[in-house]
C-alpha cells in the first residue's frame, strides 16, 4: 500500500514498492493510464545454481533518494548468496524513459558468474487484452505494444546488450503464470513473440571477481509509435547512460533551488524533508496542470477506485506550497486547468482525471426527491482564494488572470454569492471537506467567505466596483452567519456544521473536527486570540490529540476511515500540520515557535527513509496507513515550514 519512491517528469510517473520493484507506470498523464496497475516488475539474481527474487526474505533492502533529487538510491544485500546490489533509478527529466543503473558486487572470495534478471509485466492501457510483444533484433530490445502505446525494454553491460530474453503469456491465461518463472533456473527460453496477455524477461550474465562489482544499465522507453521508442534508445546510446543520469540529477537539484530559502538553522532533517516534499509534489504534478492526490494504485479505494485524481481542494491547497517556493509556472497550469473544466454555473465538481475529464464520484444528485449538487463547495472557493494569493505574489505579467476574469473568476464569485440558504445566509448544503457528510460545515463556510473576498478583490482590479461591493458585502454576511449558526452556545465552541433534517429543521452536527478550527483562523473569520477560537482548539486537542507512542492529531472524532477496530482514530499528517500553523500564528516570541518545530520533528520521525509521507498513521506502530506518498501531506509540511520561517523573521525584527 506504500510507494517508497516515485520518479517522474510530468508526462510519465514510475512508482516502486518496499522491494524497489515497479508497481505503477503512468503515461501519457501523471495518474492516468497505469500500464502496470499494481502488478510487479521483478528483479532476481541467479548464482551458483541458486536463485532469489528481491521479494524474498533473504534480502535486506534500504531505499532512499539521492540528496535533493528525483533519483533513487537503493542498496540490497543477500548474505546467503553473497551478492550486493546498488541501484539508482530515474525518469529522464525530458525524455519519456525510465533509467536504472545496477551495480552487482560479489561478496564471496572467488570469481563467480552472477546472472541478473528483470521481468516486465505490463497491462497496457490498464487491460490485458490484445497486446503484442516481440524480441526486436534490429535494436536488441523487447518491444511490447498495443494501439498507441509502445514500450521498449533494453540494457547493456560493458557496452554489450543483454544476454538472454523471452516473451510469454501471463496472468493465468492458458494456465501460464508468467515468464518470470522461466528466470528461476538461470536460463530463458528465447521465445521471440507472443500476443494477448503478455509479459517478458531479460537477463544479464556478469563475471565478477571476488570482492569486486560490475555494472549494467537498464531502460524502459515509452512512446506512441515504434519509431518513438527507437529514437529514445538511440538517444541513450548517443548521449551515454551515465550522462543522462548525471543530467537528470543536476536538473532536479537546480529545480529545487529555484527560490533560495533561508532555513535559519532549522534541523537538517526538517530541511531535507522540505526539499524532498517539493520534489514529490513535482513528480505528482502533470504537465497539463493536474496535481494528483496520490498514485498508489495498490490501495484500491472505495470499490476498486484509486486516489489518482485531481481534487480541486487538494490542488488549491498544494498550489500554496508551489507558489511559496517559486514554482509559479506549475500553479499557473493548475489554475488554467481549473478554468477549462469548470461548469457553466461556476462550480467545480468533486474530482477530475488529468486529461480534464470528470473523475468518479460517490456524491449523489439527490437529497430525498430534491436535486442536490454533488459538490464540495469548498473546492470552488479554495481555488478562488488560492488564485488571489497567487496574484498577490506574482501579479499578472502575461495577462492570463485578466483573461480568466469573466469566464472563470466572476463565474465562481457569482456562484458562491447565489448558492446560499435563504433562511440563514449560509452556503447551501454540500459535501464536507472529507467528502463524506452532506450539510453546511464550518470549514466550507470559512472557505466560501475567503473565496468571496477574493472575488471582490479581483473585481476591484479587473471588474466593476458594483461587483466588488456585492461580493465583499455578501462575504461579511457569510462571516456573520457562520459565527452565529456554527457556534454551540452551550459548549461555547464551534462545531463541524449544521444540516437540515427530513422535516426541514436545522440541526447541529456537534462533531469535533480539526478542519473547524483551521478554517476559522486560516481564513480570518476569527482573530487568533479570540476566546471562542481558543476554546475550540482546546476542545479539539482534548478529543483528537493523543499522547501515546504515535501521538499526532486525528482529523475528527470517531473517524472510521482505515481505522483498525479496537484502536483509536488514526493520526493524520495534514491535521497535525494545521495545528503547527495555528501555533505559528499565535506565537508572540521566538520561544513560542518551539511548539510548531516539535511537530515538524514529529513528521520527520514518521516519514519513510526515502522521505515519503503517508496520509495517515497507525496509532499502534506508526506505520503508514492508506496511500503514500500523499501529495497533500507533503504540501502541508511545506506550507507550515514556510509560515514558521516568516514568523521567525518577524519576531526577530520585533
Amino acid at each position: 500500500m506504500t510507494r517508497h519512491v516515485i520518479l517522474g517528469n510530468g508526462n510519465m510517473l514510475v512508482c516502486t514498492d518496499k522491494n524497489a520493484l515497479i508497481r505503477d507506470f503512468y503515461y501519457p498523464y501523471v495518474g492516468q493510464e497505469n500500464h502496470v496497475s499494481g502488478n510487479v516488475h521483478r528483479i532476481g539474481v541467479w548464482v551458483d545454481g541458486a536463485f532469489s527474487w528481491l521479494t524474498q526474505e533473504d534480502w535486506e533492502i534500504n531505499i532512499k533518494y539521492k540528496k535533493d533529487s528525483l533519483v533513487s538510491d537503493v542498496k540490497a544485500i543477500n548474505h546467503k548468496l553473497g551478492v550486493e546490489l546498488s541501484m539508482v533509478e530515474a525518469v529522464h527529466f525530458e525524455k519519456n524513459v525510465y533509467l536504472r543503473n545496477l551495480k552487482v558486487k560479489n561478496n564471496f572470495d572467488s570469481k563467480r558468474e552472477i546472472r541478473v534478471f528483470f521481468s516486465q509485466h505490463f497491462h497496457i492501457s490498464e487491460d490485458t487484452i490484445g497486446a503484442s510483444i516481440f524480441y526486436d533484433p534490429k535494436t536488441n530490445s523487447i518491444v511490447n505494444y498495443k494501439g498507441k502505446r509502445y514500450f521498449l525494454m533494453g540494457g547493456q553491460s560493458e557496452g554489450k546488450d543483454f544476454d538472454d530474453y523471452t516473451t510469454g503469456i501471463a496472468g493465468g491465461v492458458a494456465n501460464k503464470e508468467g515468464s518470470y518463472v522461466d528466470c528461476e533456473d538461470g536460463v530463458l527460453s528465447k521465445n521471440p513473440v507472443e500476443h494477448g496477455s503478455t509479459d517478458s524477461a531479460i537477463g544479464f550474465s556478469l563475471k565478477v571477481e571476488a570482492g569486486k562489482e560490475k555494472g549494467l544499465n537498464y531502460w524502459i522507453a515509452i512512446g506512441e509509435r515504434y519509431d518513438d521508442v527507437c529514437e529514445i534508445r538511440n538517444f541513450i546510446l548517443k548521449k551515454g547512460f551515465a550522462k543522462l543520469m548525471e543530467d537528470t540529477t543536476n536538473h532536479w537539484i537546480k529545480w529545487g533551488k529555484k527560490r533560495n530559502i533561508n532555513f535559519n538553522k532549522l534541523d537538517e532533517g526538517i530541511v531535507n524533508l522540505f526539499k524532498r516534499s517539493l520534489l514529490i509534489i513535482r513528480a505528482q504534478t502533470d504537465n497539463h496542470g493536474a496535481t494528483m492526490a496520490a498514485n498508489d494504485t495498490h490501495t484500491l479505494r472505495f470499490k476498486r477506485d484509486t486516489y489518482s485524481y485531481m481534487w480541486p481542494r487538494d490542488g488549491a491547497l498544494i498550489s500554496r506550497s508551489l507558489d511559496h517556493t517559486g514554482h509559479s509556472n506549475l500553479t499557473k497550469n493548475f489554475f488554467k486547468f481549473c478554468s477549462e473544466v469548470i461548469g457553466e454555473e461556476g462550480y467545480l465538481m468533486h474530482k477530475y482525471n488529468p486529461d480534464g475529464s470528470l473523475g468518479s464520484s460517490w456524491h449523489s444528485w439527490l437529497k430525498g426527491d430534491k436535486i442536490q449538487l454533488p459538490i464540495q463547495e469548498d473546492e470552488t472557493a479554495l481555488v478562488l482564494d488560492a488564485l488571489w494569493k497567487h496574484y498577490e505574489k506574482y501579479g499578472d505579467k502575461d495577462g492570463m488572470i485578466k483573461k480568466m476574469y469573466k469566464g472563470f473568476i466572476k463565474s465562481m464569485g457569482d456562484f458562491l454569492a447565489t448558492f446560499r440558504d435563504p433562511k440563514t445566509g449560509l452556503p447551501k448544503e454540500s459535501y464536507d471537506l472529507w467528502e463524506e457528510k452532506l450539510g453546511i460545515h464550518t470549514f466550507t463556510c470559512s472557505a466560501v467567505y475567503a473565496g468571496l473576498v477574493a472575488a471582490g478583490k479581483f473585481a476591484e482590479v479587473f471588474g466593476t466596483k458594483k461587483d466588488a461591493k456585492k461580493y465583499l458585502e455578501i462575504a461579511e454576511k457569510m462571516k456573520e452567519a457562520t459565527l452565529e449558526y456554527l457556534y454551540d452556545k452551550d459548549r461555547k465552541i464551534f462545531v463541524k456544521g449544521v444540516y437540515y433534517d427530513k422535516d426541514g429543521k436545522l440541526k447541529m452536527d456537534g462533531t469535533i473536527d480539526a478542519s473547524t478550527f483551521y478554517g476559522l483562523f486560516e481564513f480570518r473569520l476569527l482573530d487568533f486570540d479570540d476566546e471562542r477560537l481558543l476554546r475550540t482548539v482546546d476542545a479539539t486537542l482534548e478529543q483528537l490529540w493523543f499522547d501515546d507512542e504515535c501521538s499526532g492529531l486525528a482529523r475528527y472524532e470517531n473517524d472510521r476511515y482505515h481505522r483498525i477496530p479496537e484502536q483509536r482514530e488514526n493520526s493524520w499528517i495534514i491535521s497535525t500540520m494545521w495545528l503547527a500553523e495555528y501555533y505559528i500564528t499565535r506565537a508572540r516570541t521566538v520561544k513560542d515557535l518551539a511548539l510548531a518545530k516539535d511537530l515538524f520533528d514529529w513528521v520527520v520521525e514518521r516519514s519513510l527513509p526515502s522521505g515519503v509521507l503517508s496520509e495517515q498513521l497507525n496509532p499502534k506502530n506508526c506505520h503508514p496507513v492508506s496511500v503514500a506518498p500523499l501529495t497533500w501531506s507533503h504540501a502541508g509540511f511545506i506550507v507550515a515550514v514556510i509560515k514558521y520561517l516568516r514568523k521567525l523573521k518577524e519576531l526577530r525584527k520585533a
